[in-house]
């Protein structure tokens, strides 16, 4: 069964809720590495976007791309730093991906996560090893990609990219970061979990509670 529209509000939500419940603890790995606002800033971002997509639910005319796109603006008006630009540029060209297809499977889902990505990596000029979102995003996407090309359930597809979410963001605390304020630190950002992937993976973590009983 493909994905509706309320789905993927239900994965904004839980990305907020998950955002709410660990804003602190992302507050303290950004204290450590950056300007410690990321959780607080994250957090202001998400509540003004669940707002905003709770005000259209039921409307026919809102679209996967029309969700996706309210997201974005409402991240990019509230979220302070990189975060708000780097998030909202991931659902803004997710929605884009997503118009492409008629139904939300899972080859929709790993289209629209590589296109989130790419932007991000556009806006952000990241790459693998940097120790950025990009880290935890990357393998999810991948994970997807090829979930999608097994014919595996999205459900579980999804669990399989918070996994592989979940094991490069850990895969970021022994790398010395190379973007951000945190790249002003050089060797001394080493040992620290980065916060952008931790948060990224929150995000995939969210659609994999969100969608779990999707078939």
């Amino acid at each position: 069964m493909p994905l509706t529209e309320n789905d993927l509000r239900a994965w904004v939500r839980a990305f907020a809720e998950r955002v709410s419940e660990q804003r602190q603890y992302l507050t303290k790995l950004d204290s450590a590495i950056g300007d410690g606002d990321h959780g607080q800033n994250l957090n202001r971002g998400l509540a003004h976007a669940v707002e905003q997509i709770s005000g259209s639910e039921g409307d026919a005319n809102e679209d996967a791309s029309a969700v996706f796109r309210t997201v974005a603006m409402a991240l990019i008006s509230k979220t302070g730093g990189a975060s708000g630009p780097l998030y909202g540029t991931f659902f803004m060209d997710a929605g884009k991906a997503a118009k492409g297809y008629e139904e939300l499977d899972v080859d929709a889902v790993a289209a629209m996560f590589r296109a989130g990505l790419e932007g991000v990596q556009r806006r952000g000029k990241a790459e693998p090893n940097d120790k950025t979102m990009v880290d935890a995003l990357l393998p999810a996407v991948k994970t997807l990609e090829a979930a999608a090309e097994a014919g595996t359930p999205l459900a579980e597809a999804v669990t399989q990219a918070a996994d592989a979410a979940q094991a490069g963001m850990e895969a970021t605390t022994p790398l010395e970061a190379r973007k951000g304020r945190a790249s002003y630190l050089g060797e001394r950002s080493k040992g620290h979990q980065d916060p952008g992937a931790t948060s990224t993976y929150y995000l995939v973590a969210a659609a994999s509670e969100a969608w779990k009983d999707v078939a």
